[in-house]
């Protein structure tokens, strides 16, 4: 930090697109995360569901500095055996067939909603080109994502809308079997919707959703982007649900740890458009991205890891629901799956966070009234225990002070 600036002081300089906490970290180790004047907090929002692995995992620095002390970036008009190795990796772990590997999850949508439509135009379909999303959806912020997610509160401003996107009611799915036309090129959805206000949609749905999409010839996009790689409790929240596999999904944020990284799979078919110069990218995939890919994979894939999230969203789930039950004025629902965890609350969120933070535990917001929990997948028993004691006070100084007769 400059000296002289104060981390509760807004920099001028910054485009004033974030309502920033007046906090400012210098360092963090696992769950816990350290002001530069030294104050601790534990940290239940590991950058938004990114530091999957935690701050400063080991395995991870040491593929980094290993990395950098080699070569950091060339072009992707050579080949890059990183590449090669993480999208081995993850075809092995998805039975998808090939990727294309960005530095964001909004990256990975693009490609997706690119390759999506060029299917159908390889298909001599292109007529196909609408895109259905859902009511909540968060895909990123770039001009396809937020049209695709049609959030009036991200578009507005931004002139017309983008043609080909519709949004229906999360998890209506006889709202979707209407929907789908000759005109329809792919469903694009969140298995567990995070910003939305972490909701999830049933095995049942899953398995609907794909077979819909079969009988009509419509791709299937899940955007795991928040909910995959290891959060709820298996490496993709699909996996749920049997025989619900996408034709394309999204990665990101927990597959580079903190580190840009993302990709966009698909199966050799629903990719078949997608030939020379169709996309591309200048950083995607470069050889410093790939080495932090590849050693995060490796933590995130691992059954102890996945083990440990089953173990700690149960304890999580029965915790809450007693503090929902103390707290009947403040917590109205405790919802999502593994630790991508909703508190629908009967109090102001934003408020919510704010004295979560005075104790010195940092949670995020989410839609519908929601706050989430979405700590480091290898986050201990002893922490998740001091989390609840902190949400307990937290409830304690939100609920509502009645007045004096």
């Amino acid at each position: 930090m400059a000296e002289g600036a104060s981390p509760t002081v807004p920099n001028d300089h910054i485009m004033g697109v974030y309502n920033r906490a007046p906090l400012a970290f210098e360092r963090g180790r696992g769950s816990r995360l350290y002001t530069v004047e030294g104050e601790e907090y534990l940290d239940c929002l590991a950058g938004i569901a990114t530091t999957g692995l935690g701050h400063a995992h080991p395995k991870l620095v040491q593929a980094l500095k290993d990395q950098g002390e080699k070569l950091w970036h060339v072009s992707n008009v050579f080949r890059i055996p990183g590449q090669e190795k993480l999208a081995a990796r993850l075809s092995e772990l998805t039975g998808l067939d090939v990727a294309f590997f960005t530095n964001s999850g909004t990256e990975s949508i693009e490609c997706a909603l690119k390759t999506a439509r060029k299917y159908h135009w390889a298909n001599g379909q292109p007529e196909r080109i609408e895109i259905i999303g859902f009511e909540g959806a968060f895909h990123g912020r770039s001009y396809a994502a937020v049209f695709a997610a049609g959030n009036p509160s991200y578009t507005e401003g931004f002139g017309p809308a983008l043609p080909g996107y519709r949004s229906l009611p999360y998890g209506d799915m006889a709202a979707l079997e209407e929907a789908i036309t000759d005109q329809t090129c792919a469903v694009l959805v969140e298995p567990v919707q995070g910003e939305g206000g972490a909701r999830a949609l049933s095995e049942a749905d899953l398995v609907q959703l794909r077979e819909l999409c079969t009988a009509t010839g419509t791709l299937l996009i899940y955007d795991e982007v928040q909910c995959g790689l290891g959060r709820t409790g298996k490496l993709f929240a699909h996996e749920w649900a049997k025989n619900a596999g996408p034709d394309i999904m999204c990665l990101a944020k927990a597959l580079g740890d903190g580190f840009p990284v993302g990709a966009c799979l698909a199966t050799a078919e629903a990719a078949k458009g997608m030939a020379v110069g169709s996309h591309g990218s200048t950083y995607g995939g470069n050889p410093l991205a790939m080495a932090v890919g590849l050693a995060s994979l490796e933590e995130l894939s691992k059954e102890e890891t996945l083990a440990n999230v089953r173990d700690i969203a149960g304890y999580f789930v029965q915790q809450l629901s007693g503090l929902k039950d103390r707290f009947p004025d403040v917590i109205a629902e405790v919802r999502g799956k593994g630790l991508l965890i909703g508190l629908q609350l009967l109090t102001n969120n934003r408020e919510f966070m704010a004295l979560a933070r005075e104790e010195k535990l940092l949670i995020a917001g989410g839609g519908d009234n929601c706050v989430r929990l979405l700590p480091s997948l290898l986050i201990t028993r002893e922490e998740a225990r001091e989390a609840v004691e902190k949400l307990e006070r937290t409830c304690e100084a939100a609920r509502p002070k009645v007045a004096d007769a």
